[in-house]
């Protein structure tokens, strides 16, 4: 990169010597190079890539809006483009070896305004805003044509590598498209020619245009890389050669052989004289007050006395001298009479000082008498003072008054005045024009004809201005146009790059997961099957899974980027169990199971159109003002996005619990938190010892002291005061834990479970006998027997009892026996629609593993398949569409009518369960009476028996009476 900065300083210095007569080499050279330029941008698009890097290097003086404050302002700086990294460099002149900056165009916009100063474009970069100007328009519009065109061939060379390293087929154009048609043509704007001499290396031997001061085109911003080019310069000014200067400030120089450098020297030798002096003759007309440049006060006090021209720069230089003198004389009078104005104010201030100093001394030299005197004298005086100053003060307020209503009576006669003025000034012009007109109706006609032809060439003044005005307008546009062109394009096929970057790594990591499952499942399979046999094989299969083992292992405490399965997922829970044995190995094919399924379902874009519905259904609204509807029902089975779902259930949750909100107030949760504090619930203790079997299987309760336990213990005792008919039942903890998941906030998740509780489920269903709970599973096994009676019958010949798998499902919710995912969509229906969902999602897992449980024909093999069996189901969509779909038709009115006849049922079991008890321990009192009576007779007896000890006194001792 700074090669080819190097070689632009090395052109830009060759080309200043040539108006030198001993290098007409190099003016050949620069004609030759100039005559190989493309002559405008369409022929230099039809180069080759080769060809174009050996065209004219793009670089040039632009003034260059800086600073702030009262330094802001434009400097004149020396701009080169690097086409290897997309910069574009500038330095303060063309000599310089350290840039100032660099401005990046890769990722830059380009503009300029109609209503700026001539020549005045904007560079905007992501880092920053840039405004340069160029002599004139055509230089702009050349300078903005050329860094468009260095912008595309560095996307398009970044594309094709990109392409080639990736081998990805994206079809993109290898240069901007030719406008070929009129209406094409008319956008976009015609190339614009080389402005001759403003700009590539022949603008290097243009002179710096001079500033009112010698620092004002130095950078203070960059004034050690000022001092390092500065200091290189001036060293070897002092040493009177130029090729050793030249060999310093530019940068291809450095790679120069000897011979050739030794060439340069005898050529060149006392060259620097004669072009400081004709540079100093050119920039002095321009300078408007004395300094110059930097390297111009350099370059005079080097020069040789016999130098020509030097005493003509002097005298020119004279006035400017003369000018700057009496600015300072002037400074320094005003200077000399602030002193004196100062002296005498010092002078006052003596005088009273010593007055004070004479009174102080009476004062002292005086008597006790004399001293009570003076003081009470001052006393008085004080006094008197004071209250001339309230005098004055009043006085003074009422001048003010006095004088504001005369300034306003004098605003309003000056008004008045000003008004009369206009008034005879209006008389005064109606009289003259009538004068005129009268004096002028004998040459009427000719002034007509005068008139006439004014404002006909105003107009056509006005025509042509408004002609440039739209032609202005019309380039403008034609450069905007091609700018948007350009970036559309840049954007698209940096777009379409990602986007083939993102499926084919989510297609790659989909395979991986894919691959990895069925390897795990072929190594579980050879295991169970090596388990019967003795020997090598066996040995060999468990060698197989400890070597995976340890690849996760690695791969965790490496946390390597090419790690497809994660541990947890985004809200805690545990995906993948380690190490990978036994039962952990089937965690681990499940997980990787249901990362295929997600990253396919992503690819195909489920997801994205999912996320597509919830957004065009919530467009126009808040959360608060969703309504139930068909429409929003289907969203909600289908699961809600997770940038959604707090939103989403906070609603639903208001939806149930509103009217017990509107009859405890905003505040019902604070009010509990302090009566939890003062007071100690008969529930707490069965509430700690729970705290730390909620939810093992997610990091974020896995502390006992983690913020999340110590949030769920607040939730549990709010509760148990809010409904201490249920104070703490066993279940409640991971209910209120997976509201805390989502809803984040203590109260939202304290409403959730009052709303689970008080509002979704019915009566009893938490209570100590769970009536409730017992008559959904009577329901449950009614349901069963109708939309599955196959899988019924099964559980008939082989004596299951379902409810003891099942009694969890419907207490919990499902909690700590789906995956989260498939969970969150079960909660996502459930607190939208109710109980109904349990019902319908308890017999879709069933119905999801009919087939493989009809295999079984043993008791504890079907036992232990249902245990595990909700850990099985990875295709969350599959059982959704069993759910909603293959169980219909489910109303809700027989689900309430079944519940009403089995709870009927069940209470009169319990009523005659309780006579029955209550019968028991009639009969146990009446048997414990009965053996009471019979143990008094049988001691009484053996009292009455001769010999027998009175059990009132020891053996010994005989009673005196």
């Amino acid at each position: 990169m700074m090669a080819d900065e190097l070689e632009l300083g090395k052109a830009g210095q060759t080309e200043k010597s040539l108006e030198i007569p001993a290098c007409g080499d190099m003016n050949q050279e620069a004609a030759s190079a100039k005559k190989d330029e493309p002559d405008d941008l369409a022929n230099y698009l039809e180069l080759k890539p080769e060809e174009r890097r050996l065209g004219k290097k793009l670089c040039g003086y632009l003034n260059k809006l800086g600073g702030k404050g009262p330094l802001k302002g434009c400097k004149t700086r020396w701009f080169v483009f690097d086409q290897k990294s997309c910069h574009l460099y500038y330095f303060r002149t063309a000599q310089d070896s350290s840039p100032l900056g660099s401005m990046d165009l890769s990722k830059a916009a380009f503009n300029y305004c109609l209503e700026a100063e001539e020549g005045t474009f904007e560079i905007t970069t992501p880092v920053k805003d840039y405004t340069l100007k160029a002599k004139n328009r055509q230089t702009m519009m050349y300078w903005l044509q050329q860094l468009q065109q260095k912008r595309w061939e560095y996307g398009e060379n970044q594309n094709n590598l990109f392409t080639e390293n990736h081998n990805i087929c994206t079809e993109q154009p290898k240069s901007p498209p030719a406008l070929k048609t009129e209406e094409e043509a008319d956008e976009f704007l015609d190339p614009v020619k080389t402005p001759t001499g403003l700009v590539g290396v022949e603008a290097a031997s243009l002179p710096v245009a001079l500033q009112p001061t010698t620092l004002h085109n130095i950078s203070l911003k960059h004034l050690g890389t000022e001092i390092q080019n500065f200091g290189s310069k001036a060293v070897f000014q002092f040493s009177g050669s130029k090729p050793f200067r030249e060999n310093r400030t530019c940068f291809e120089e450095v790679s120069q052989g000897p011979n050739e450098m030794a060439e340069d020297l005898s050529q060149t030798k006392g060259d620097l004289s004669v072009k400081d002096t004709q540079q100093e003759e050119q920039n002095t007309p321009f300078q408007k007050c004395s300094g110059g440049s930097l390297k111009s006060l350099t370059i005079r006090q080097n020069s040789s006395p016999m130098t020509p021209g030097k005493d003509t720069a002097k005298d020119e230089i004279a006035p400017d001298k003369a000018t700057r003198l009496h600015n300072d004389v002037l400074g320094l009078t005003n200077e000399l009479n602030a002193q004196r104005e100062l002296v005498k104010l010092l002078h006052r201030a003596l005088e009273a000082a010593q007055q004070e100093k004479r009174a102080c001394n009476t004062y002292l030299s005086s008597d006790e008498s004399t001293r009570l005197e003076l003081v009470r004298h001052k006393v008085r005086q004080i006094r008197d003072l004071e209250n001339r100053a309230c005098v004055l003060e009043k006085e003074k307020q009422k001048l003010q008054q006095s004088l504001g209503t005369q300034t306003d009576l004098t605003e309003e006669m000056k008004q008045h005045a000003q008004l009369l003025m206009e008034k005879n000034h209006a008389k005064q012009e109606v009289i003259l024009k009538l004068s005129q007109q009268m004096a002028n109706e004998s040459c009427l006609p000719e002034t007509y004809n005068k008139i006439t032809t004014e404002a006909i060439g105003k107009l056509e003044e006005q025509i042509v201005h408004l002609k440039d005005d739209q032609e202005a307008y019309k380039i403008q546009n034609k450069f905007l146009n091609s700018e948007i062109y350009q970036v559309t394009k840049l954007w698209q096929a940096t777009a379409d790059r990602e986007k083939a970057l993102a499926m084919k790594c989510a297609a790659l990591e989909a395979k991986y997961c894919q691959v990895e499952s069925k390897y795990l499942t072929m190594l579980h399979k050879l295991e169970d099957n090596a388990s019967k046999q003795e020997g090598t094989p066996q040995e060999m299969v468990k060698q197989l899974i400890a070597d995976q083992s340890k690849r996760e292992i690695q791969d965790q405490l490496g946390n390597q980027g090419g790690r497809f399965c994660n541990e947890y997922d985004e809200y805690g829970f545990r995906m993948v169990s380690s190490p990978v044995q036994d039962r952990d190995l089937l965690a681990k094919i499940q997980a990787l199971e249901r990362k295929s399924i997600q990253l396919i379902a992503s690819q195909e874009g489920q997801e994205k159109t999912i996320q597509v519905k919830w957004a065009n259904h919530l467009l126009g609204r808040t959360f608060g003002e969703l309504l139930p509807s068909p429409e929003l029902k289907s969203l909600i089975r289908n699961g809600i996005p997770k940038e959604y779902r707090r939103h989403v259930w906070k609603w639903c949750v208001n939806r149930w619990v509103r009217h017990i909100r509107e009859r405890y107030g905003s505040k019902r949760y604070q009010e509990l938190l302090k009566l939890c504090k003062n007071k100690d619930q008969a529930a707490s203790k069965q509430i700690e010892l729970d705290l730390h079997r909620t939810l093992t299987n997610n990091r974020l309760f896995s502390s006992p002291n983690s913020r999340m336990v110590q949030k769920l213990r607040r939730v549990l005792l709010a509760y148990s005061w809010q409904n201490p008919d249920i104070g703490y039942c066993q279940g409640l903890n991971r209910l209120a834990a997976i509201a805390l998941l989502i809803l984040r906030e203590e109260e939202d998740a304290f409403w959730c479970l009052v709303a689970i509780i008080d509002c979704i489920m019915p009566e009893d269903y938490y209570s100590k006998t769970l009536t409730g709970s017992q008559v959904d599973q009577r329901v449950f096994k009614d349901f069963l027997s109708e939309k599955l009676p196959r899988l019924m019958s099964h559980f008939d010949q082989y004596n299951v009892d379902l409810s003891h798998i099942t009694f969890n499902w419907f207490l919990v919710l499902f909690v700590d026996s789906l995956q989260s995912n498939i969970l969150l969509q079960v909660w996502d229906a459930f607190l939208y629609e109710g109980t109904k969902v349990i019902f319908r999602y308890a017999l879709a897992i069933l119905k999801y593993n009919e087939e493989e449980i009809l295999k079984l024909s043993d008791n504890l093999a079907i036992y232990n398949y249902l245990g595990c069996a909700t850990q099985n189901i990875s295709e969350g969509r599959k059982l959704m569409n069993i759910a909603f779909v293959e169980m219909n038709p489910f109303p809700l009115k027989l689900l309430r009518n079944r519940r009403t006849a089995h709870l009927e049922k069940l209470n009169a079991e319990l009523s005659e369960l309780e006579r029955i008890r209550e019968a028991y321990v009639k009969e146990r009192v009446e048997q414990k009476v009965t053996i009471d009576g019979a143990s008094e007779d049988e001691d009484e007896t053996e009292r009455n028996r001769p010999g027998a000890l009175s059990p009132e006194f020891p053996a010994g001792v005989t009673s005196k009476s």
